[in-house]
């Protein structure tokens, strides 16, 4: 049922009968009204949400749906968000009759299984009539909810092996009818989430559809329900053949990768994803077939509406930013999610942690696949990180969680002619690291340090950016969850870039109790025990005997490289000494080994 159903909701929808006609300066206009009204949707929601995993962190994303439930319009938010709001409406408009939906109506759902990426990803949505009564678009907002009412706090059950250990799954729940809260199920969602904030969070993400269900009253009002619709269709179809164009450019042929995650979650290695990317004329396919199928697997299983949509992050980011993000990015590809894989699960499995990971992996064999054909817009939309370090406590107000994604350095590769920046991989878009202050104001936690781990970065002629070593100290009796990957098989260098340096993390540091987390763990804390989390860096980007020796000289000089790895990775020698900040590149003695380690390299190649 599962997988029919989700190639229904996938399957290419009609344009809007319309009767007017659209040029493309109006259409544009109407464009930018969409966007706008989408940010205006998120920035409602982040200011007024009671959590911080979205008044400070901004893990949420506004999206317009038209009445036949295409991506009509977007914010800038979080990328992985943008691409999967649509399916979850698409189910709910099945029941466009049914549910009687109208005008005030406001709609939930978070089921992985009908449309839903995982169960902490919210979709609340509201239609938008014209004055004819006439269903026009669909605003829809999602955000990430810190609990889902399952067996563990926070929503990640590291031992899941349904759905239902997860929490609460809603395909399609009418929360407001004509504008009136319906109280009992509003209570009902409250009562199956730990968070006190909760409440808060829910009314937020109401009021801010509410608010823009309006704007949208008045676009619609200004330009008419029928330049509306045409401006839809114009701009979907503008994307499809922009997109199309892009691909064009491209040299046919396959181009596949293979992409690995260190174990699931009790530990079965190399979890596979496969993928091969076809480019003929214009039509590109991207055939996820190979990906992992294995039953017992635990932890890695992605939604289908997830795999599609971080498929497509990956892909947009490869083309001409200035083409417009909607439907028509769909239109251009053709994506293949194999059933009962990894990509694409048989029904009920859980699906939480397959949001981290496969997920990235999904973007990252895309991204290697395809990294020699568009090199200069080659950068994973990854993060590695398996999942944060979550320390959860009770209080008397209830649960409190540290979801641990305040201020790190994660992921950050390089790209072509520019090395690894920011303390953030690109994958997570306007996504806010917390002030590690802020977390020590909200919970009972001291952030230690926080310092960038040198020779973490990948080498190579763009260095990635190095990650960061995080040290916590929690103060009262907690629980602690992680999930470790990225150790055996960290972020990939592209265009013979070297590979990102490894996660790693320790529990009770500098006790006798001292110990490293393997694969996961859901362990007590005592108080003042203190956590180490090894953030890996950013990947490299082309070979490191290319980079120029005085931009190594500048990296050893901000210990970001070691004198050791300028040698041996770079080929670059140095003189001088780094406590009296006057080294030097020699020139000659660089030139004579980087020979000497392009032939070794060149001996081993053959």
């Amino acid at each position: 049922m599962s997988f029919e159903l989700n190639r229904k909701l996938a399957a290419k929808r009609e344009p809007l009968a319309t009767s007017a006609t659209v040029d493309p300066v109006t259409a544009s206009i109407i464009r930018g009204a969409f966007e706008t009204v989408c940010f205006e949707a998120a920035t409602h929601l982040g200011r007024a949400a009671s959590s911080p995993i979205i008044n400070q962190s901004n893990e949420r994303n506004g999206s317009i749906i038209d009445a036949h439930g295409r991506l009509a319009g977007v914010s800038v938010g979080t990328p992985h968000l943008v691409f999967i709001s649509q399916l979850t409406v698409r189910y709910g408009l099945q029941f466009l009759d049914s549910y009687d939906w109208g005008p005030g109506d406001v709609f939930v759902g978070n089921d992985p299984d009908f449309g839903g990426g995982h169960l902490p990803d919210y979709n609340v949505y509201a239609p938008v009539y014209d004055d004819k009564g006439e269903l026009v678009l669909i605003q829809a907002l999602q955000a990430h909810q810190g609990d889902t009412g399952g067996k563990t706090p926070g929503g990640f059950t590291l031992d899941a092996t349904d759905i239902f250990t997860e929490g609460l799954a809603i395909p399609c729940l009418k929360l407001l009818h004509r504008g009136e809260r319906r109280r009992d199920v509003i209570q009902l969602l409250e009562r199956n989430n730990r968070f006190p904030s909760f409440a808060g969070d829910l009314a937020a993400m109401i009021g801010a559809v509410q608010h823009c269900v309006k704007l949208l009253e008045d676009v619609i009002r200004k330009w008419g329900a029928e330049v509306v619709r045409a401006a839809v269709n114009y701009n979907i179809d503008h994307t499809e053949k922009s997109f199309r164009e892009e691909i064009a450019k491209w040299p046919d042929g396959s181009y596949s990768a293979d992409v690995l995650i260190d174990h699931d979650t009790v530990g079965t290695k190399d979890v596979k994803v496969h993928v091969e990317c076809t480019i003929k004329g214009d039509h590109l396919k991207v055939d996820l077939t190979g990906s992992d199928a294995r039953p017992e697997l635990i932890g890695v299983w992605n939604t289908f509406a997830n795999s599609r949509g971080y498929a497509m992050t990956q892909l947009a980011s490869m083309i001409d930013p200035t083409i417009i993000k909607n439907e028509g990015l769909f239109h251009a590809v053709e994506i293949v999610l194999p059933e009962n894989t990894i990509v694409h699960p048989p029904i009920n499995k859980p699906a939480a942690l397959g949001s981290f990971h496969p997920a990235c992996e999904i973007i990252e064999a895309i991204c290697v696949a395809l990294a020699d054909v568009v090199p200069e817009r080659s950068c994973p939309q990854v993060y590695k990180i398996g999942m944060p370090n979550a320390v959860i406590g009770f209080d008397a107000r209830g649960m409190w969680m540290d979801q641990g994604v305040d201020a790190r350095s994660m992921d950050a590769s390089a790209v072509q002619g520019v090395d690894g920046w920011g303390s953030s991989c690109v994958g997570l878009g306007n996504l806010l690291l917390s002030e590690a202050e802020d977390a020590e104001s909200r919970f009972p936690i001291i952030n230690i340090s926080r310092e960038m781990t040198v020779d973490s970065g990948g080498a190579g002629e763009w260095r990635g950016q190095p990650g960061s070593l995080n040290v916590k100290k929690v103060l009262e009796p907690t629980m602690a969850m992680a999930w470790m990957v990225s150790a055996t098989h960290p972020l990939r260098g592209l265009c013979g870039g070297d590979d990102a340096g490894p996660y790693s993390n320790r529990f009770e540091v500098g006790t006798e109790r001292e110990y490293k987390i393997e694969l996961s763990t859901q362990a007590q804390l005592p108080a003042n025990a203190v956590i180490a989390y090894q953030h890996g860096g950013g990947a490299g980007f082309g070979r490191a005997l290319l980079r120029k020796p005085e931009a190594v000289k500048d990296d050893v000089l901000d210990e970001k490289v070691s004198l050791a790895a300028a040698r041996d990775k770079y080929g670059v020698v140095l003189t001088g000494t780094l406590d009296e900040y006057d080294l030097a590149v020699d020139f000659a003695a660089t030139e004579v080994l980087r020979k000497q380690m392009s032939a070794a390299i060149a001996a081993k190649a053959a």
